[in-house]
């Protein structure tokens, strides 16, 4: 039912922003930019490997974003998931015991897109899409997904919801109280909440730069607070917009 995921959502401010960090530091290209009147935002996907960011920027502060931000400020809004079926998907998830926000699909910026209540998947809103015929799944890009972190309470309920909705199969890993599941190239890592300051939800990311010595240079350039290692950088939530954002010279660990 899941062929990979399609993008994470960052809640920003203002796109003009983000895109200094994201397009010109980081260097993601922009794929497509839309405003939604709809959805309330006007909203950007940039490359990242096969899969993308999304950033949207609220219209006003009466929309799904701009409440977003007075609650929570910048930072990790959803997750979304491509499917080749979204209308198949829904019907599935719903025999599945699956709340949802959408019954059925709407247009959106990654196509015929649905998403999911944050109850159905632990807190977590989860968005499907079935893209356009024809788009081209990917771009080349200096960074890639490697993970999305998911904060819980309780790592065995949560991990088990997402397998028993969507089917995810387990990556084998070191032991310890964290489960990892395989989403087509990149994985969910489920780890408890005190180990990431009590956070639940969407927690952090985790890219692999193709090029590591250029991206951190381009970093120090930028001036964006970070933590240097020899293998991987932490940029600051000040420097991403509200992102935990982890840069990693090697896929593994």
């Amino acid at each position: 039912m899941i062929r990979r995921i399609h993008h994470v959502g960052v809640a920003v401010k203002r796109l003009a922003d983000a895109y200094r960090f994201y397009r010109d530091v980081l260097g993601l290209p922009l794929l497509k930019e839309q405003t939604i009147p709809a959805q309330g935002v006007r909203a950007a996907l940039l490359a990242a490997g096969d899969t993308e960011i999304e950033l949207l920027e609220p219209l006003d502060t009466t929309s799904g974003i701009g409440r977003f931000l007075v609650r929570r400020g910048e930072g990790l809004h959803h997750l979304c998931f491509e499917t080749p079926d979204i209308g198949g998907a829904l019907v599935r998830l719903t025999d599945r015991g699956a709340e949802l926000i959408d019954t059925a699909p709407r247009d959106g910026l990654a196509g015929r897109i649905a998403f999911l209540h944050p109850r159905a998947c632990c807190g977590v809103l989860v968005e499907l899409a079935t893209p356009p015929v024809g788009e081209t799944p990917s771009q080349p890009s200096t960074l890639r997904l490697k993970r999305l972190v998911l904060g819980t309470q309780d790592v065995e309920q949560t991990a088990g919801r997402f397998q028993a909705l969507f089917g995810f199969s387990e990556v084998a890993m070191n032991g310890g109280p964290r489960t990892m599941l395989a989403v087509g190239n990149g994985t969910l890592l489920v780890v408890p909440a005190g180990e990431v300051g009590g956070t639940e939800g969407m927690v952090a990311l985790s890219l692999v730069a193709e090029d590591f010595a250029a991206l951190t240079a381009a970093l120090r350039r930028a001036g964006t607070p970070r933590l240097e290692g020899t293998a991987e950088v932490s940029v600051e939530p000040t420097g991403s917009h509200g992102v935990h954002l982890h840069i990693s010279r090697y896929n593994f660990p």
